[in-house]
């Protein structure tokens, strides 16, 4: 795989790491801005928002630059939010910061996942996005605890400026990393590109993606409450079973970015229903320690297993949309990773 896909998954695992973090920092920043948590809690809302808005907006504003300047653009803007962000005293500005992350982190992912896939060889453009999504999975792994422990240390202002500091190489690196060769020469009418969307495979992957991210992410977030209240066990045993999701995610993106390239259709066939199965049927067998936490890891791999071969199938099916066919991907798993908490907590 090229070096210049490990530079972009750099800046996924520092955007990953954002995105999840404030679950355990919401506390200390209500706090410190006197609000309640509740409040706090709209920045990951807001955040949310701007993940499914910002895909398709940012790939509709930026398709007419070369892929190298659009990322490096969307990691200068990251970066700047997050310094904002660390050093702002007002509750409404770090507010309009998140969405500002939100959109840059929408448009980098529906640029990478592009460029990505065109780094490779056909063959091995499964593998490629696998490497790029890695990211997000050693995000959930070292990333968001890491950043816990060193907002309890030295409170979530520093983990902010950490996050920045981390886009500081991914965007040198995109500089360096992303050939000259590969900026746009041509940049196709917007209309044929919206029009893919009418295709019966490419939406029906979409649904699947919305569907599968849904059912992980309403299930995930509340995964918390299964380890303390189904499983009986106490709060330390709750960052072990994050780790066990995130070592399973990662080893489900690799596994399933190696059969995306061979063996798609069967890894969604199979891998579709087992997702369904197994987070349903958690709240049952969660009763159970000894089977809750191997099934937790047995869960992030075969979720992203599934997730990563979606994002792959979408891209293929959208080859007709170059420019937008990656904000059609990360539209559709941040619909569904909003969507899902939301059903859940109905």
């Amino acid at each position: 795989m090229p070096f210049s896909l490990y530079l972009l998954a750099l800046a996924v695992f520092a955007m990953g790491t954002s995105e999840f973090m404030l679950a355990g920092l919401l506390p200390a920043i209500a706090d410190d801005f006197g609000v309640s948590v509740g409040t706090a809690g709209l920045l990951t809302s807001a955040f949310a928002a701007g993940m499914v808005i910002g895909a398709p907006l940012m790939a509709v504003l930026t398709r007419n630059w070369s892929p190298r300047l659009s990322l490096f653009g969307f990691v200068i803007v990251f970066l700047g939010a997050h310094v904002a962000g660390a050093i702002t005293t007002n509750f409404g500005v770090l507010l309009a910061t998140r969405v500002v992350a939100a959109l840059a982190n929408a448009g980098f992912l529906a640029v990478a996942l592009t460029t990505a896939s065109t780094l490779a060889s056909p063959r091995r453009r499964g593998r490629a996005l696998a490497v790029l999504l890695s990211g997000t999975t050693v995000a959930t792994i070292a990333g968001v605890p890491g950043g816990s422990l060193l907002g309890t240390a030295l409170g979530w202002r520093a983990t902010f400026l950490a996050v920045a500091l981390l886009c500081a190489p991914a965007a040198i690196g995109v500089l360096k990393g992303i050939p000259a060769n590969r900026d746009r020469v041509f940049t196709p009418a917007l209309r044929p590109e919206l029009a893919e969307l009418a295709k019966p495979r490419l939406a029906l992957v979409m649904v699947l993606a919305v569907l599968v991210n849904a059912v992980t992410f309403g299930h995930f977030t509340f995964l918390a409450l299964v380890v303390t209240d189904v499983a009986g066990l106490s709060d330390w045993w709750v960052p072990v079973a994050l780790v066990l999701f995130g070592i399973g995610s990662f080893v489900g993106v690799t596994v399933g970015g190696r059969l995306a390239d061979s063996s798609p259709r069967p890894v969604v066939a199979f891998g579709g229903p087992l997702v369904l199965i197994g987070w349903v049927s958690l709240d049952v067998l969660g009763n159970e320690p000894l089977v809750l936490l191997p099934l937790v890891f047995v869960l992030g791999a075969v979720s992203f297993a599934v997730g990563s071969t979606l994002i792959a199938r979408v891209l293929h099916h959208a080859a007709g949309a170059p420019t937008m066919a990656g904000s059609y991907a990360t539209a559709a798993l941040n619909i569904g990773a909003v969507a899902g908490p939301l059903i859940m907590a109905l």
